[in-house]
């Protein structure tokens, strides 16, 4: 390796060192406030854990009904993802494997849907679930977030790519359109559906505009929208809110970490799909 090679690759190791500390930085003290008591959050901060305090961590799991929103959360994000890989892969595959009228109009829509932020369309679906009744709801929750067009063209660009044989050779034995997806064309890309049901997952979990304005009780608040009740009759406590914020933020990180390579093959190929 050259002298000019190997003085690159080390700019590039220290740059991407600094971007790191950089992104991770907020992270970092955010824990360091979560194992502080309230006095030296704002009398004694440092760089350095100084003290190990979890009463931020019981007061967040026992004073608060995080136990409750952590329920709401993985209630609605397990239904979500089930539910839009069920719609998009039956949709991808009614696009890429059977000619019907107006197909390409359709799949036009599904494309073009990538030009309407989601902020566009939220006083029509706020209004929407409001006539429907599901306001502080988990269907008031998860039906806006049902249509993720990324998901189906992602399936239909895999199905596309299927050899035309197999679905003949299935066709010929008498096997019908169900069976060709969900026991032919489906088993073969279990790797790409692990992935986007982690991303989709991890989006829904994530979520907090739509829940919070669909939902006004607390009993039914999600995690990122019961982080903002987190608060006393005394004013806000930041040891207490960033312990609920790590908690919050565990699964998450718990299935990135778990996940990795999937998470990152999902990004990958979805923003392939939108670039």
């Amino acid at each position: 390796m050259s002298m000019m090679k190997r003085i690159e690759t080390l700019v590039l190791t220290v740059a991407t060192l600094g971007v790191g500390l950089i992104w991770i930085f907020p992270l970092y003290w955010a824990f360091l406030t979560s194992i502080r008591s309230e006095q030296n959050v704002v009398g004694n901060a440092s760089l350095w854990p100084n003290e190990i305090d979890l009463h931020a961590y019981a007061s967040a799991l026992f004073d608060t009904k995080l136990m409750l929103w952590y329920v709401n959360s993985i209630g609605t994000a397990v239904i979500a993802t089930v539910v839009v890989l069920l719609i998009s892969v039956m949709c991808a595959y009614a696009l890429s494997q059977i000619k019907f009228p107006g197909r390409g109009l359709l799949y036009g829509v599904v494309l073009a849907s990538f030009m309407v932020p989601t902020q566009a369309l939220v006083v029509t679906q706020f209004i929407l679930m409001k006539n429907l009744d599901l306001i502080n709801t988990w269907a008031g929750i998860i039906l806006p977030q049902l249509v993720v067009p990324v998901v189906i063209i992602v399936y239909k660009q895999f199905f596309d790519a299927v050899p035309k044989e197999m679905r003949e050779a299935v066709v010929l034995d008498g096997g019908g359109e169900f069976t060709i997806l969900f026991k032919v064309y489906l088993p073969l890309n279990w790797g790409i559906t692990t992935a986007l049901a982690i991303v989709t997952f991890i989006g829904v979990w994530n979520s907090f505009f739509w829940p919070f304005l669909v939902i006004t009780s607390e009993d039914m608040m999600t995690v990122p929208v019961g982080i903002t009740q987190v608060h006393d009759t005394f004013g806000l406590h930041f040891a207490k809110l960033m312990a609920v914020a790590m908690l919050a933020a565990l699964p998450v990180i718990a299935a990135y970490l778990i996940f990795q390579r999937r998470v990152t093959d999902a990004i990958m190929i979805s923003s392939g799909v939108k670039g």
